[in-house]
């Protein structure tokens, strides 16, 4: 297993900066999604890891070798892209088999080899099939199948759940989890799709603007993240953000807001800073009952969502904030009732978008 390290990498398009001067590490038996939203760079980046961009300038090392002036072919890597790429008029053992031919293996390793991969990824009854008569999902299926047998080094996916249907979509994603649960490489998955990050990978690397904005696990990306960005392209839907919530606040930290029943404290807070604060719709409390430290609120909008939760959205004060809540308490709640933002959920962003060292308390 390697690692890869690329190293103020930049790639520039005319006047277009697609990677901006991005270093990083994506470490060895790892799966690491890069997640973005369109145009952010994360197809631009992957491309010059695989030899298929030229870096305007910096480095890419597979653990200690250079490989930036290599070919693609001699970064001996699997890649898998949007569209299924398959072989015409031949099975799907074939298929799988053929790039194993072209390393000259012996006919019982090359055996070895696709029936292994085709039991990890539940294929053995079409293992006859003509290609031509499978759907897109099944063929995308083949074309990670045979990237996987060939046994690279590090293996890329270009967004692979893009072009299916959303029943082999469901279908490939469990098989793509059994894939890199039990392959330990170093993989680099492409994705403009939250969901498949967080299901897919150790790790996520979010863009934006050519840029990574945060690397964390799944879930300390989801719950903590770095700057606003963050916090609204994670979620569905995203962050509530209230401005300047706080008002009366002395030199010692402590002040007011409508959101709260006591004074809060800002800890570690510098003299003339303003900040924002961002919680989680399914981390907000709303209950038609009195909260120990709750506030007042009504009840402005109230929607079934995915799982039969509701989404609903209360007014307190003048701040709108939406929460996720069971479905029993969706029904239970009328249009007077109580609002908690626990202070633990909170994550507080700067005036410049970006998370400080700075902590929120009920005094």
């Amino acid at each position: 297993m390697l690692d890869i390290r690329v190293e103020m990498l930049r790639k520039e398009f005319g006047q277009v900066v697609a990677v901006d001067d991005l270093t990083m590490t994506f470490e060895a038996g790892t799966t690491t999604c890069l997640l973005g939203p369109s145009g952010c760079g994360k197809t631009t980046l992957m491309r010059m890891i695989a030899g298929l961009e030229v870096p305007t300038r910096g480095q890419v090392f597979f653990g200690d070798e250079d490989v930036t002036r290599l070919s693609t072919r001699q970064r001996n890597i699997g890649m898998v892209f949007q569209y299924p790429v398959v072989y015409r008029g031949s099975s799907v053992r074939e298929n799988i088999e053929l790039p194993l031919r072209v390393e000259k293996l012996t006919k019982a390793e090359r055996a070895r080899r696709v029936d292994e991969v085709m039991d990890l990824l539940e294929m053995r009854a079409a293992a006859d099939a003509d290609i031509e008569t499978l759907d897109n999902g099944t063929r995308q299926k083949v074309a990670v199948a045979r990237a996987v047998a060939r046994q690279p080094r590090i293996i890329l996916f270009d967004e692979p759940l893009t072009n299916v249907d959303l029943s082999s979509k469901l279908q490939l994603k469990r098989a793509l989890k059994e894939l890199v649960t039990r392959l330990q490489q170093t993989i680099i998955y492409v994705t403009h799709d939250q969901t498949e990050a967080m299901t897919l990978a150790d790790r996520i690397a979010l863009m934006q603007d050519g840029r990574i904005v945060q690397n964390a696990a799944p879930r300390e990306l989801y719950d903590r993240p770095n700057d606003v960005f963050g916090g609204w392209f994670l979620g569905n839907p995203g962050m509530n953000f209230v401005a300047d919530f706080v008002t009366d606040l002395d030199s010692s930290g402590v002040g007011k807001s409508p959101l709260f029943p006591k004074p809060i404290r800002l800890t570690g807070m510098q003299g003339g800073d303003r900040f924002t604060l961002g919680i989680r719709p399914e981390h907000v409390r709303v209950s038609s009952e009195p909260l120990t430290n709750g506030v007042p609120c009504t009840v402005t909008g109230s929607a079934i969502v995915v799982g039969g939760q509701y989404l609903l959205t209360v007014q307190a004060g003048d701040q709108l904030i939406k929460a996720k809540v069971p479905a029993a308490t969706g029904r239970a709640i009328t249009q007077k009732a109580w609002l908690e933002l626990p202070p633990e959920r909170i994550t507080l962003f700067g005036a410049d978008g970006h998370k400080p060292e700075v902590s929120l308390q009920l005094v």
